[in-house]
């Protein structure tokens, strides 16, 4: 075979492997790109929505300075529409976005399910919800109503009944009695700026 023929392969060669390459990089870079900038996959932008999500306005609960009265926070979020209590637990967890508001759960809680039955809604929480630190009046006051004024602002729950790691039970601190539904308490709430 002549040089003049094996330059020619070689060119060709060059060409095609060129021309995969460019396919290769056109196809798979955008993909590339998105991993490099989040590789976790996660997203921080609480309004970015999976396939099923809507935003949704939820109503939250969080408890004033002294812990004497309860204040609403709204807060924009995705939300599956049959997830919203679940939503609402796991942005009252979060904690106020408000630095005046005080949080009203413990921040290592995890919800473990939630099921509504006859406007009733099943919380159940992780063992961490009996931290010590809330364990005065004031702040079981606070922490229960909460979660049971927050879920009472999603439509078909009207009471909440507390589980933890799947039990009911009497009380998560000695104060207020969580062994049956409890129903919201308007009174503790204080609306304006906080």
């Amino acid at each position: 075979m002549s040089k003049f023929n094996n330059r020619w392969i070689k060119l060709f060669l060059l060409v095609v492997g060129l021309g995969a390459a460019a396919f290769f990089l056109g196809a798979y870079a955008p993909i590339f790109n998105q991993q490099m900038e989040n590789p976790a996959g996660n997203t921080s932008d609480p309004l970015a929505q999976a396939p099923g999500e809507e935003t949704r306005e939820l109503v939250l609960y969080f408890s004033d300075e002294q812990a004497m009265y309860l204040i609403p926070e709204k807060r924009q979020v995705a939300v599956q529409a049959d997830k919203v209590g679940e939503a609402v637990i796991k942005e009252l967890i979060k904690g106020p976005d408000s630095p005046v508001l005080k949080r009203t759960l413990p921040e290592e809680t995890r919800l473990l399910s939630l099921s509504v039955r006859q406007e009733t809604a099943y919380v159940d929480f992780s063992k961490e919800i009996k931290n010590n630190s809330f364990a005065g009046s004031a702040g079981e006051i606070a922490l229960v109503y909460s979660v049971v004024n927050s879920l009472a602002e999603v439509p078909g729950i009207k009471k909440v009944q507390f589980l933890v790691e799947g039990e009911e039970v009497e009380t998560l601190y000695g104060h207020i009695d969580t062994g049956s539904p409890v129903s919201p308490d308007p009174k503790l709430v204080k609306t304006g700026t906080p």
